[in-house]
This record gives structure tokens, sequence and C-alpha cells, in this order.
């Protein structure tokens, strides 16, 4: 096959790397594994940038999706409908008690984390609050790579390269239970965050519309993860100061911290619930807001100037609808969240020696994510561990996509006991090789 470097752009990519890193040339994928046209195997370890959910190849999507282009592969959704759609959100909305019962379809999650904020500062508007304008994101907080969502981003590497185009948003402390101090809890931390971010909506409340976080672990950051109380902290504020409660789920979500929406653990629902990645099991683009019907009923009028302007070619795909489907049916059939919990388990205690590595830090988990922070001394060994571990991983039938020095498993949910023992020797055995360099 033809490795080109020149007709293919690579995402979060610095080309020049693959003059000595050349790209995996892959041919199929089946179950846990990817297989290049080689013939050699790598454990998807962290599920294809965390969007397969039950493997590659799953027969039971692979035939749902079959029978559906047969059916309808796409159809604009401006004055038209369609099943897979319907039963989605109707789906999905149930999930939630009905708390959040209308649904509005994109196909990549920066999208929907735009729609989350065009529509917070749109029903705002509609409701008479026009001043209310203004976002507040965490520490560290990644919501993608589009303006409006590096505006609520608080990456320096994006936002350096980028800011003089954006608006952005007031930066608010981190609940990271790794900040607490000695005789601290991670609920003591979230506290703080929590009051730091009172402190904000006390002074600019009335021209905030929304605050928006990643319920539980923020992904991109390096694995964070903080106590659910954090999240009840931040409803509860979200109501006293009326401002809206955005939570992007795009990677927590669907079940990949132990319950299929990561706010359950808070026992609270946000104003705005975005999904992508999983809830197509990772075959297809597909985004959509989940809200609520006060926000649905500002926008419910006949002065088009009023409704909801923002549109997508492919909003609410058929085919990616019937994926999203086939994923939910899983679910259900396989009682997987429960299944997760004995594999989330397993997975800890296989992970348990490296715990307990003298370069290891704050080894954590939550759910199906688990991780943890090298402890690299060396400036120059430090700047490259990430790459390292990564070409190192695939030496080993593994792979790894290390965030900086932050080493991170989010498998998907089909490993069996020998692919679990595996993950967790390999893992061990790399990063035990890149650290003594």
């Amino acid at each position: 096959m033809a490795r080109s470097l020149d007709s293919v752009w690579h995402p979060c990519t610095q080309m020049q790397h693959h003059e000595t890193m050349p790209l995996v040339a892959l041919a199929r994928g089946q179950g846990a594994w990817l297989f290049d046209h080689d013939g050699r195997r790598y454990l998807d370890a962290i599920s294809s940038w965390w969007v397969n959910l039950f493997g590659h190849a799953n027969g039971r999507i692979n035939a749902a999706l079959v029978d559906q282009l047969q059916r309808l592969e796409h159809a604009m959704l401006a004055g038209f409908t369609h099943e897979p759609v319907v039963q989605l959100s109707e789906q999905l909305a149930a999930r939630t008690g009905h708390a959040l019962g209308h649904c509005f379809y994109a196909s990549d999650g920066a999208s929907a984390v735009e729609i989350a904020l065009k529509m917070s500062f749109h029903s705002w508007r509609n409701g008479g609050q026009s001043d209310k304008q203004e976002f507040v994101c965490l520490q560290g907080s990644y919501h993608g790579e589009t303006i409006g969502a590096l505006g609520v981003t608080d990456v320096a590497l994006f936002r350096d390269a980028y800011g003089p185009m954006l608006k952005s948003a007031h930066v608010v402390a981190t609940p990271d239970a790794r900040l607490a101090a000695p005789g601290e809890t991670a609920a003591d931390v979230a506290a703080r965050a929590a009051g730091a971010l009172e402190s904000l909506l006390q002074q600019r409340g009335e021209r905030i519309a929304a605050v928006i976080v990643e319920p539980l672990v923020q992904c991109a950051a390096g694995m964070v993860m903080h106590d659910p109380s954090y999240l009840r902290a931040v409803r509860n504020l979200c109501d006293r100061y009326q401002v809206h409660l955005i939570a992007d789920e795009i990677a927590v979500g669907c079940g990949r911290t132990g319950t299929f929406f990561a706010c359950e653990q808070a026992a609270i629902w946000p104003d705005f619930l975005c999904l992508s990645k999983g809830i197509s099991g990772g075959y297809l683009p597909l985004s959509l807001v989940m809200t609520t019907d006060a926000v649905y009923q500002a926008f419910y009028d006949r002065d088009m100037a009023r409704g909801f302007l923002h549109s997508h070619s492919y909003t609410g795909n058929p085919l990616a609808c019937r994926a999203a489907l086939a994923t939910l049916q899983i679910f259900d059939e396989d009682d997987v969240l429960n299944q997760n919990r004995q594999r989330a388990s397993q997975l800890g205690q296989a992970l348990a020696p490296l715990a307990a590595h003298p370069q290891v830090r704050h080894f954590r988990q939550r759910g199906m994510i688990l991780a943890f922070d090298a402890q690299v001394d060396n400036p120059t060994q430090a700047a490259s561990f990430a790459r390292r571990m990564f070409a190192a991983g695939l030496e080993q039938e593994v792979l790894l996509r290390p965030i900086g020095r932050t080493v991170y498993l989010m498998p998907p949910y089909v490993l069996d006991e020998e692919e679990i023992a595996l993950l967790a020797q390999r893992t061990q055995s790399v990063f035990e090789q890149e650290v003594s360099r």
C-alpha cells in the first residue's frame, strides 16, 4: 500500500515527524484489534480516539447498517424526518427520564459544543436577557477545535495559535483531585473549585450564559478526574445565578465512566448534554445536543428569527442514527454497564503492580478509563515521552497514545480476561522501557 506523506494531511500531527516514524497502514479491524497490511496486530487500548465501544467490525452493528443501506442512506432533515432519527431521539430522552427531551443533531463533537453554546446564547436572547453572552470553562478544558469550541478550550497549544480569532471564555479552577493538599479529599478540592466558580458568578452572573464542563473526567487535559460532588455544586450554582449548565459528554458518555451518562453519578441533569464519539459505536460521524423543554420552548415561535439558526448537511444521517440504535440495543441486550463494572475491576487489578512503580504518580480510574502520570525528570526525555511510548507500544502490539506524560487506557468494552492480562503486561513493559531511558 502506498504511504504518501503529501496527499493526506493527518489531524493533530506534525507531519515532519513521519519522516522518522512511518504511518501505520491499517488493513482491517476485528474486535479489540487492528491489523496492518503486513499482518501485524495492535490492541486498540484507546478505542481509536475514544470512539469504539463494541469492537471493530461488530457483527450486529454491521447487520443494522446493511439493512439501513437498503432503505434510506440520507435525506435532509429540514422539512423531512425518518424512523432512525426519531427512534434514537426517543430512546435517548427516555434514558434521561425525559429530563432532556429534545435532540439536535450534527456530525462531530466540536459541532455539538458549538450548537450548545449558540443555543444557550440565543435562548437567553429570546427570553429578553440579551446581555448573557459570556461563557465559563475549567482550567485545562478541551471542547473541540472549531472557533466557538476553542473559545471554551483552555489548552495553550490551540489557544496560542488561534487566540486572535477567539472570543475567550472565563477560565475557573479545575476540581482536579490530584490537587488535594495533605489531609484533603477529592471532595475538598471540588468544594474549593466550586467556590471559585461562585465568586465569578457573583460578579458576572448577569452576563454569563453558560458554564461548560466535562463531567467526572477532563479527558484531553490528561484524564483529570474529579469528585461527583463538583457537578452537584455547579448545578446548584447555575440554578441560583440563572446560568445554563452544558455537560460535554462527548468522550465520557456512553458508559465510559461506569454509567451511561456521567452526570448520573452526581444525580443531576444539565441544561444541555453533548454526545458524540461512542454514540455510533465508533462507526460513523454523529453528534447531538440534548436539551430541556424550557430551552426548546424559548425557540418555539412563528418568527423564523426566533428559531434556532443552525444546520448541517448530514444532520441526523439515517445510517449514523441506525448505528447508534444498534449500539443502544447492545447496551440493553448484553447488560453492558454491569459487565463493564466487572471488566473495569479486572483491568484495575491487572494494572495494580504498575501503580506501585516508583515513577508512577496519581494512578486513577473511573469506570473504563484508567490513567497514571509518569515521573520523567530529564526535560529532553519528558518532551518526547508520548511519541516514544506510542512507538514502543506498537512494537509490542499495543496502541497507546499518551497525553504528555499521562498514560491512559480507554479500551473498547469487549476485552476478555486474556486480552486484559496482555494489555496490562504490555503497558507495564513499554512504560518501564521508556522511563528507564
